[in-house]
């Protein structure tokens, strides 16, 4: 069950302060940023509906539109980079059909890049749901893949 808004900026106080935490908390809640639950944000905290947008479109944990249920992201940082991450991503995308950036019509998996997770040595890697897969490799990938369209199967 969904929490409405008024109860996720009344778990912080109504603090201004905790604006980031909160917009986390709204995207938990609906896998993104909805205009008219960012419209209520400020709303309820009594500040600029600017600057919860701004807040909302600087960081690119967060996301304005609708993403799938399933969240692929590619490290594509340097480390990464030169340990295969480009083939592993375009391996992904073929699979998924998604271009980088993509979410399925279905609504059932995102594909998105990320510039560096800090996890060099484990390079390259996929997070999927939260989930890290380091040292990937095409077996490795095609693994994944499986367990992702399984999981959404069951």
């Amino acid at each position: 069950m969904q929490e409405d808004i008024k109860t996720i900026i009344e778990r912080y106080g109504r603090d201004k302060a905790f604006l980031v935490p909160i917009l986390q908390d709204v995207q938990a809640q609906y896998n993104y940023l909805p205009k008219d639950r960012l419209l209520e944000v400020a709303e309820e905290l009594n500040i600029a509906h600017s600057l919860v947008f701004s807040v909302a479109s600087f960081y690119k944990a967060f996301s304005l539109e609708p993403r799938g249920r399933h969240i692929v992201s590619v490290c594509l940082g340097t480390a990464c980079h030169v340990r295969g991450a480009p083939l592993i991503l375009d391996t992904l995308a073929r699979t998924l059909k998604l271009k980088a950036g993509a979410t399925a019509a279905d609504g059932s998996a995102t594909l998105e890049t990320v510039n560096c997770v800090g996890a060099c040595a484990l390079g390259p890697i996929v997070i999927v749901d939260g989930e890290y897969h380091g040292q990937m490799t095409l077996t490795k990938t095609a693994k994944v893949i499986t367990t992702l369209k399984a999981g959404e199967q069951a």
